[in-house]
């Protein structure tokens, strides 16, 4: 068994060499010969049994990190109904304080770490181990006694967890094409939602050990969640492959198939060696596409920030905690729904402009409805709209991010962490802006002004886009921030 493991990397690793990547070469791939040798059915069945047997591995963990990395995250919601600032004697800007610091650390730590991801030999390791690090930092906010305590917790949770999301876009990035891309962040964008729908009645569950072994409810909920955050990161370190040249578990035909269909799909194979971390980022920050698409993202996320105080905007209906709690289920369910038929559809059609823009319309109606009106029913018809609409607008961006930045693969991986990083700030300054209850006028007349701006500026970018594409079929220079020469010869275009 372990002479076929290693004559199969060999004749893998011999794949990537005649492709030019042994030496850091960056040339045009060529299609191997056992695949030009199939009909166009035998290799479409290959593709998908190999698709198939790539997402049953690397897609239910992700999603399983991103529930525990949302959970953990956003338990400070569920706390606060469960009086945590009571307990600990905080004012209402204190609260408000502990909510956005996590940002903070989350924001510092982004562009480092993704360079990291973008560097090693084992990034999905390297995603793992934060995940159990961040679970220990939850597990000690249980232990918090004081407002100091919990900021303190609060702003090294996030300083950890700032490794997973953008790691997470990037990681997928080295195993998936611009076609397959939208689809699969909207699945792993689906963890944090379903962190969101079921995250409350989790913590309805827990919050009932109240007073056992003489510790409040909300000191449970971060205990539980934490050491349960430990124990999948360990499980799950065995399970994610790191890199689709070394992975195992594939026919030799279904392994050149994934190399083929990558290297194929960005022009060129991935290959950190290509430029330096440093040099990565100066060509992200160099980019006009790097700041038009976090224009885009910058915007959705003022939006998106009511998702930090969604329990507490819920409230305001009337009901009670438990009840508060279950209402809360039912707009992240459709959000999830929403976002995997979003993205599956921009997959589809090779388009994300309009799929960024139509999202963002159904945003700026449920504001209005919000602003509007205090009745009920309309309030929580636009509570229902608000998650699905933005976040399907988001994983859509995100998927514009990774294939229209896509080399050199430590430029992508620099741009996709710069533009999650900036485009987080909100969740710092927009905090602030939920106060006045039930109406959170501002709050809600601010997220309106955003989704106006996403709107504007997705549809900037698309004919930015199409003016480079004209470009390059007519065979005109478009500069250092364009196209690598491998993706030019191998005829690479933007998606828009």
């Amino acid at each position: 068994m372990t002479d076929s493991k290693s004559t199969h990397t060999k004749e893998i690793e011999n794949i990537v060499d005649e492709q030019g990547q042994s030496n850091g070469a960056s040339r045009p791939p060529v299609i191997p010969a056992s695949l030009a040798m199939l009909s166009a059915v035998e290799y479409a069945e290959v593709q998908q049994r190999a698709t198939l047997k790539l997402d049953a591995r690397i897609m239910p963990c992700m999603v399983l990190m991103y529930i525990m990395n949302y959970l953990d995250r956003q338990n400070i919601a569920a706390a606060k109904l469960a009086n945590i600032d009571q307990d600990l004697n905080m004012t209402d800007v204190q609260y408000q304080t502990c909510v956005s610091i996590l940002f903070v650390g989350y924001i510092l730590m982004q562009v480092p770490s993704n360079l990291v991801v973008g560097k090693i030999k084992f990034p999905g390791v390297y995603i793992c181990f934060s995940m159990a690090l961040w679970g220990v930092l939850s597990a000690c906010t249980a232990a918090v006694h004081n407002f100091s305590g919990l900021v303190a917790c609060r702003f090294f949770l996030g300083f950890v967890e700032a490794v997973f999301f953008p790691g997470a876009l990037f990681y997928m990035s080295l195993f998936y094409t611009r076609k397959q891309y939208a689809l699969r962040t909207a699945i792993l964008y689906s963890g944090s939602q379903l962190g969101n729908a079921f995250g409350g009645l989790f913590a309805v569950a827990i919050l009932k050990l109240d007073g056992k072994h003489g510790l409040e409810g909300w000191r449970w909920l971060f205990l539980i969640e934490g050491v349960a955050t430990v124990g999948l990161a360990m499980l799950l370190a065995f399970i994610l492959p790191n890199s689709l040249k070394t992975m195992h578990g594939f026919s030799k035909l279904e392994h050149e198939c994934l190399l083929w269909n990558f290297s194929e799909d960005q022009g060129q194979r991935d290959n950190a060696d290509e430029v330096s971390a440093q040099k990565g980022v100066i060509m992200a920050v160099m980019d006009p596409k790097t700041w038009l698409l976090m224009g885009i993202l910058y915007s959705i996320y003022i939006a998106g920030a009511v998702s930090n105080f969604f329990p507490s905007v819920v409230a305001t209906l009337g009901y009670s905690r438990n009840k508060t709690y279950g209402l809360t289920a039912p707009p992240y369910v459709l959000c999830v729904i929403a976002m995997i038929l979003n993205g599956f559809h921009s997959d589809k059609k090779q388009e994300r402009c309009f799929h960024i823009i139509y999202p963002m319309v159904i945003c700026l109606v449920a504001n209005i409805i919000a602003i509007s009106t205090l009745n009920t029913a309309a309030r929580y018809v636009a509570m229902m709209l608000m998650p699905g609409s933005f976040y399907s607008a988001a994983i859509v961006v995100l998927s514009w991010v990774a294939g229209t930045l896509s080399q050199p693969s430590i430029k992508r991986a620099s741009a996709i962490a710069m533009i999650n990083a900036v485009c987080n700030t909100p969740n710092i300054w927009a905090s602030y802006l939920y106060y006045s209850p039930p109406r959170y006028l501002t709050a809600f007349l601010v997220n309106l002004a955003a989704s106006v701006l996403a709107i504007v500026l997705a549809t900037a970018t698309r004919i930015y886009l199409r003016l480079q594409n004209n470009k390059l079929d007519r065979g005109l220079n478009v500069g250092q921030s364009g196209p690598t020469a491998a993706q030019i010869a191998a005829g690479f275009r933007y998606v828009t």
